[in-house]
């Protein structure tokens, strides 16, 4: 922990950051329940909670140059195969933290008060990390300046929404973080879609994208010659491929075992409506996969939307079910660690709490030798040093 503490906190300029930097990521390790300051501080010293305090909410550490470092080093030790978006939804009482708002929170499916925000993790079969977070303010907390003065936000953060925060750390990473090309694995309303497939195809971002039944997509049938074209939503094209559906075997991360699920695929092309790009040609440019991944639905529950074409629908299937490993990481690992227990008021300090817990998260799962998490007590230490090293 303190290996890798160093490493990643490197970026900040004062040494007495950095080590209240490290207390504050041994107190997310350590305290028990939830990570409020004064049970971070009872862990590293209750002396300390002052300068905690002002660490995470006053101090003008830049918390960028840190995610930067973590997403590198996890790029090389950990060798993700996909970069999987999940939204946070965060139910809260008050409305003083910063970013609360009554809301529909997608994650959630229903209108609450809560904090919204997104989150890229690196995910391979054997582990996940968040390495970036976005905060998703609604249009309340930037439109007024009371609001925006006791928060501190910068004056160049304006409102987005969830997905536009994924997008915008998305494409960032691609464009500048130096890291391994990987597929973005993320989910997307009709609504949303063309936004997403516009930004991430102008930056040439490979995508596995969760869409909704009802999406409409181009089809060809070569028998019917060049006019044999029709649109169609997805789920009656996926149900049409039943009886060309092929069983894969797949590593439920969920739920930690094997299982088989009907698959079928198609290249589609897409509408202008959906995807700009496309100039309204409707070519079939894409692959559509659709899994029956209820056993009691007779009807395909679930379809992707690719922009890769070298991969088999299966491979496609497996890369997109990774978000499995990340939604159990997130209940297992970072909500141990403190993901949904910021409550101040400061924006700056949400990322700077979001990103320590980032930091949290790596040790903790870095730490796991079985593949399988368990509290920081329990864990035995690494037999190597986990700074210049790989698996």
């Amino acid at each position: 922990m303190d290996r890798l503490c160093r490493l990643l906190l490197s970026s900040i300029p004062r040494s007495d950051q950095r080590h209240w930097g490290e207390m504050y990521v041994r107190g997310l390790l350590l305290a028990e329940g939830r990570k409020t300051m004064r049970g971070i501080a009872a862990v590293v010293g209750t002396a300390a909670m002052q300068s905690l305090q002002q660490f995470i909410s006053t101090s003008p550490w830049e918390w960028k140059p840190v995610r930067r470092s973590l997403a590198g080093y996890l790029d090389r030790e950990i060798r993700p195969h996909a970069w999987i978006v999940e939204t946070l939804a965060v139910p809260k009482a008050g409305k003083h933290t910063v970013g609360v708002e009554r809301q529909f929170a997608t994650g959630l499916g229903r209108v609450t008060n809560c904090q919204q925000s997104s989150g890229i993790w690196l995910a391979s079969q054997e582990t996940s990390c968040p390495v970036d977070w976005q905060l998703a303010l609604p249009a309340s907390w930037v439109a007024c300046p009371q609001q925006r003065r006791r928060a501190a936000i910068p004056d160049h953060i304006r409102a987005r929404t969830p997905v536009q925060c994924a997008v915008d750390s998305v494409v960032e990473m691609a464009e500048h973080w130096e890291l391994t090309p990987r597929p973005v694995v993320m989910a997307v309303t009709d609504a949303d879609l063309p936004y997403v497939m516009t930004s991430f195809g102008l930056h040439r971002i490979p995508f596995v994208l969760r869409v909704e039944g009802s999406l409409p997509v181009v089809t060809t049938n070569p028998a019917q010659g060049p006019g044999g074209r029709r649109v169609a939503p997805v789920w009656r094209v996926v149900d049409e491929l039943g009886d060309q559906a092929g069983a894969v075997e797949w590593q439920d991360l969920g739920q930690s075992r094997r299982r088989v699920t009907r698959v079928a695929g198609s290249r589609v092309g897409l509408p202008m409506s959906v995807d700009p790009l496309s100039h309204g040609t409707g070519t079939p440019s894409f692959s559509l996969v659709g899994a029956w991944t209820d056993p009691t639905n007779s009807r395909p529950t679930e379809y992707w939307l690719s922009n890769i074409g070298h991969l088999t629908v299966p491979a496609l299937f497996r890369i997109a079910k990774l978000s499995r490993r990340v939604s159990r990481d997130l209940h297992e690992v970072c909500d141990h660690v403190g993901a949904r227990d910021f409550a101040g008021r400061s924006f700056r300090g949400w990322h700077h709490h979001v990103t320590l817990v980032s930091i949290a998260h790596a040790i903790s799962v870095l730490s796991r030798g079985d593949g399988h998490p368990r509290p920081l007590a329990e864990q035995a230490l690494p037999a190597r040093p986990l700074i210049g090293s790989r698996r």
